[in-house]
């Protein structure tokens, strides 16, 4: 009569993530970059484990899509210095290592992915919550043009 729950809970979580995306500063977005990567990355483990191959791929290129389109496209490599470009080189390793872990189908890589996106993520936090860093939280990240 009213549709399906689960569309209606599916509609309702996306309005959600697009207020927070909306209201979100640059250094909040990279976070949810984050998120969604590791997410996705995790995702494409459990479905390796269970012999899913079809759910594991869209979700490895659900990981490949957030690194190489959300976190190494929003990198301003002239205002990051050497920051951005170590940044950049690390996002297509780690493209590199996903499609390797979707190919050999090879769980220990995808962990090695998970960690490294992890590590990122908490000095990104940690970068975000220091005191010099709360002045310019108004303002864009030296080296992201989100």
């Amino acid at each position: 009569m009213f549709g399906s729950t689960p569309r209606g809970v599916g509609a309702y979580a996306k309005v959600g993530l697009e207020t927070s995306v909306a209201a979100a500063s640059p250094h909040k977005l990279i976070v949810m970059l984050y998120d969604g990567a590791l997410v996705a990355v995790m995702s494409a483990l459990a479905h390796m484990k269970s012999g899913n191959p079809a759910e594991k791929g869209k979700a490895i290129s659900k990981a490949i899509q957030i690194i190489d389109n959300g976190l190494r496209a929003s990198l301003d490599k002239e205002a990051g210095g050497q920051i951005a470009e170590s940044l950049d080189a690390l996002y297509e390793y780690m493209s590199a290592r996903l499609l390797t872990a979707n190919i050999e189908n090879k769980p220990e890589i995808l962990e090695e992915v998970r960690g490294l996106l992890a590590d990122l993520r908490d000095t990104w936090n940690q970068i975000g919550s220091s005191p010099a860093a709360q002045p310019q939280a108004q303002n864009k990240p030296a080296f992201a043009s989100v």
